[in-house]
């Protein structure tokens, strides 16, 4: 058994229908309240493994792979954030989980947040980590770049010159999280690269529309700055963010023990909250993750 086997050993995978395809998940287990953790593009539920694993004591984690993506089903067509969330909701009422908090990075973020504001009140908050918030000019540049080609070039090679190549980029990576997105990256559909056809969702908008308690979570060199953070604050007093220093847009990738850390301390302050207007009073920026 390899080390990673080992590691998934003792979690179960299942697949579930949600609109028309097959979801994949891996999901902890045990009687703890449930966290969803949605991956970015490009990547997997496996992926969200070792953060996941500095949450297992505490949550029910569970991690689906999106559409397009890992060992979920990969239709010709739909992959936009609204088909994604969708398949979220399906998952959701297909687990029969109640009262989940709802993560998500990058893709999995702005998918969250359009999950939020879909199902209101029946989630117990939402966690953003570096979500795909960006400008229209940002997008722009991102779909007319050559990420899908690079993709499609890149499905050619072979896994142990990916592997070779991850290393060198990323030194710092554990060689798990190396073969997790290298065999995410093997795993990912061209079709998937859909997602960046403009426009995004309006994510000022999004946020408006979530009327449970959010977490941002921003790295000092990701996409959202602390700028954007505070906009968005004025917009919904249900936000707070974190700042964790020294890490840019791979916050679960390349800090999952500190990521975390910002996630758990902030399940458990909701526990001492009684409104959202104490929520409201809550300090906007706290930067001990370093």
């Amino acid at each position: 058994m390899t080390r990673r086997e080992g590691n998934l050993a003792k979690w179960t995978a299942g697949i579930c229908q949600a609109n028309g395809i097959d979801i994949h998940y891996l999901r902890t287990g045990r009687d703890r309240p449930p966290l969803i953790a949605l991956h970015g593009l490009i990547g997997s539920g496996a992926c969200l493994v070792p953060f996941a694993r500095t949450l297992e004591d505490e949550f029910d984690v569970v991690l689906p792979d999106a559409r397009g993506h890992g060992k979920s089903s990969a239709p010709s067509a739909g992959y936009s954030y609204g088909d994604l969330a969708g398949d979220v909701v399906g998952l959701i009422e297909n687990l029969e989980i109640k009262a989940a908090i709802l993560l998500g990075h990058s893709m999995g973020g702005m998918t969250a947040a359009v999950c939020a504001g879909r199902l209101g009140s029946t989630i117990r908050a939402v966690i953003l980590v570096d979500p795909t918030f960006i400008s229209s000019e940002w997008q722009r540049r991102v779909f007319e770049s050559d990420l899908a080609h690079e993709h499609r070039r890149l499905l050619t090679s072979r896994r142990s010159d990916l592997l070779a190549q991850a290393r060198l980029r990323s030194p710092h990576r554990s060689s798990e999280m190396i073969e997790y997105l290298v065999e995410a990256r093997l795993e990912t559909s061209i079709r998937a690269f859909e997602i960046l056809t403009p426009p995004n969702p309006d994510y000022r908008e999004l946020v408006r529309t979530i009327h449970v308690p959010i977490l941002l979570v921003i790295g000092d060199s990701g996409v959202v700055t602390v700028d954007t953070a505070r906009e968005l604050q004025t917009l919904n007093p249900l936000l707070r963010y974190e700042l964790i220093s020294d890490v840019g847009h791979g916050l679960p990738y390349d800090e999952p023990k500190r990521l975390g850390s910002v996630v758990t301390s902030f399940v458990q302050s909701l526990d001492s909250l009684e409104t959202g207007s104490a929520y409201a009073k809550m300090p906007p920026l706290r930067r001990e993750w370093t």
